[in-house]
């Protein structure tokens, strides 16, 4: 068996047809120049493993990467897959559960809705983290294949070599200080949750009576279209909450304007729940006269038991956010 015609046959057989001969003709010559004018089975050996791998020799003779995404691009790669998922995955789950109450008309069983929205907003995410990660890929591996660059240095978020001055424009972040990605996506999911809840309140939010293994929705707490008289303000608040949510994504540390923001967004979302809930049709009658009867108390008392009790947790949780943030802010 002759070592330097298998070698030279494998790295050619990986080339284009029209350059295969010319390439063989070189690399044979090149082989020939390395060895002694006495040569022996093992200083051909000696020579082709100088030379390395046929596949590696190969993918240098067509001038492109042997991997899909390599280091010069794979940390902004990864910095967006990060940043965007999260995004993405909260955007089809308030969609999906839209999608979902709109088609449904009110009358399944409240395990089957449960049941329904949990494996509907798994399968949802999935499909769209497999959605952003392919397209994603596909991108970046292009990108690695048409823009040449003079080395594999990685690059930076900003596409450019990194220099030690890169260094001046990057805030240290004390671990206490952090704004962590799982915060990020928790405060989307809240958003996207206590807004299904106001918008379908009359689907979701009741009194509930179980028959079997049926459980049935009977009394709706809240007045729909009480509730739907503010929805411009509520949409306004929705959209804040998840501005604020992207901000922290990319400040990813509290700052004093953070803190203010997120202080702003606690002030502003506390004066519209207590307008709402001040609201004297704001709850079904029924509903409260079961409450008053389980309860074995007046309609007015619990009303004001109700709403006092919600402004007051409301407050509370409104001041310990805003609290929490200046002095995370205060942090060195």
């Amino acid at each position: 068996m002759n070592l330097i015609d298998v070698y030279i046959q494998e790295v050619t057989r990986r080339l284009p047809e029209k350059n295969r001969e010319d390439i063989a003709l070189e690399l044979r010559s090149t082989i020939e120049d390395m060895l002694p004018e006495e040569h022996n089975e093992q200083d051909v050996k000696t020579v082709l493993e100088k030379l390395g791998s046929p596949v590696t020799l190969a993918a240098g003779y067509l001038d492109r990467p042997m991997h899909l995404i390599g280091p010069r691009y794979f940390d902004v790669y990864m910095t967006l897959l990060k940043m965007i998922l999260p995004i993405a995955a909260v955007i089809s789950l308030i969609s999906m559960i839209a999608q979902y109450f709109i088609g449904n008309g009110g009358e399944e069983a409240v395990i089957n809705v449960v049941l329904g929205l949990i494996g509907g907003g798994v399968k949802k995410i999935i499909e769209v983290g497999i959605q952003v990660f392919f397209w994603l890929t596909l991108v970046f591996a292009v990108i690695e294949r048409t823009v040449k660059g003079k080395d594999c240095e990685p690059l930076t978020a900003s596409l450019k070599k990194w220099t030690p001055d890169d260094l001046k424009s990057i805030a240290y972040i004390p671990k206490k200080k952090a704004i962590s990605k799982c915060e990020v996506f928790g405060s989307l999911m809240w958003t996207a949750i206590w807004a299904t809840l106001y918008f379908y309140a009359n689907q979701l939010v009741g009194v509930y009576e179980g028959s079997g293994d049926r459980l049935d929705f009977v009394i709706p707490a809240f007045n729909q279209e009480v509730l739907l008289r503010y929805w411009p303000i509520v949409v306004i608040v929705i959209v804040f909450e998840i501005a604020v949510s992207l901000y922290k994504l990319i400040k990813r540390q509290w700052t004093k304007r953070m803190a203010t923001v997120n202080s702003v967004l606690q002030f502003i979302g506390t004066i519209v729940f207590i307008v709402i809930l001040l609201d004297s049709n704001l709850f079904n009658n029924d509903y409260i006269t079961y409450l008053s009867n389980l309860f074995a108390t007046t309609t007015n008392q619990l009303k004001t038991w109700m709403v006092g009790g919600g402004i007051f947790i409301y407050m509370i949780s409104a001041a310990i956010s805003a609290f929490d943030g200046f002095r995370k802010a205060r942090i060195r």
